[in-house]
């Protein structure tokens, strides 16, 4: 797969194309996904996703702080995993947003030739999102493109969407979220030195500093599965400001205890696949309540995971 960070940096004839943010790839997304690279290479043709960075939302509404379920590169990552063969990862500012949606459109069409537009029923782009399914008909007959419009992917009676995910997260409901998405929901990032306090109490973490714009589930204890170095480990992670060590924090961390686990990780990539949430974080009247409970958490975690005890 090819990945462009602009839309001036490619040239693609007969393109099968998709627009929007696919923040998550949810299951909604991949419905149109999957669609656009079984028929995209049917017809022996391109499959190409634009996707924009920053979020429009941080563009637009700076008083809203956009967290995000998956990084351009994340988003990129399974695009790729689907068979797209182009990610353009455009760049996002008010000029960009200020565009109609037909000098947008006629951009996309010099750029890469697309045939065929693939886009969800509540899609609209361009300034004041005027570039809506209707419009895109029009724009269709007039530049020569076929339009195909997917209905929206269900989750019990609700639509999947990134927002949704997002507000299940928010309430520690990891398990739907996954439901949601198609996969646990999982965080990245490099293994840095803490404070040590796990390993002075015989139960080390790693500690994972995550990307600021990525969106954290809730506080709280989770049953997770962390892959590092390609191999995949149960564990009980901890998101929150550690209260019974330091109560005056307000600082996020992602601390995990990898079960059956003894090897230096430190500056290692890992991945945290939250799988169920266990309990509320809490302050301990002290290290000794503290440590009765993580050991409690770990037998659930185990539990909760198939994991026996070892």
């Amino acid at each position: 797969m090819h990945i462009h960070r602009s839309l001036d940096e490619i040239h693609l004839a007969g393109a099968w194309l998709t627009i929007g943010v696919y923040d998550g790839v949810h299951t909604g997304h991949r419905a149109i996904l999957t669609d656009l690279v079984a028929g995209a290479h049917a017809a022996s043709r391109p499959a190409v996703v634009v996707t924009f960075d920053p979020h429009p939302v941080a563009v637009l509404r700076p008083d809203v702080r956009v967290r995000l379920l998956t990084t351009p590169d994340e988003r990129a990552a399974r695009m790729s995993e689907l068979g797209v063969d182009h990610v353009v990862i455009q760049h996002f500012d008010r000029d960009f947003s200020r565009q109609t949606a037909l000098a947008f459109t006629e951009q996309l069409k010099d750029r890469t030739g697309f045939e065929r537009l693939l886009v969800g029923y509540d899609f609209a782009m361009g300034r004041d999102r005027g570039g809506d399914v209707a419009a895109l008909r029009l724009m269709g007959a007039e530049l020569g493109f076929e339009l195909q419009v997917y209905d929206p992917v269900l989750n019990g009676e609700t639509a999947v969407s990134s927002s949704r995910i997002r507000r299940a997260l928010a309430e520690g409901r990891v398990g739907e979220a996954g439901a949601m998405l198609g996969r646990a929901y999982t965080v990245s990032g490099p293994v840095v030195a803490g404070a040590q306090r796990g390993r002075s109490i015989g139960i080390p973490t790693a500690n994972v500093a995550v990307p600021a714009d990525k969106l954290l589930p809730a506080t709280g204890v989770y049953a997770c599965r962390v892959t590092v170095n390609s191999a995949t480990f149960g564990a009980a992670a901890n998101i929150g400001v550690r209260p019974t060590f330091e109560p005056d924090t307000a600082e996020m961390t992602v601390e995990a205890h990898l079960l059956d686990f003894e090897s230096d990780i430190y500056n290692c990539i890992v991945d945290v696949a939250f799988v169920e949430k266990l309990r509320e974080e809490i302050k301990f009247s002290g290290v000794e309540a503290l440590v009765a409970q993580i050991r409690a958490d770990i037998l659930q975690a185990r539990e909760v995971l198939g994991e026996g005890l070892s």
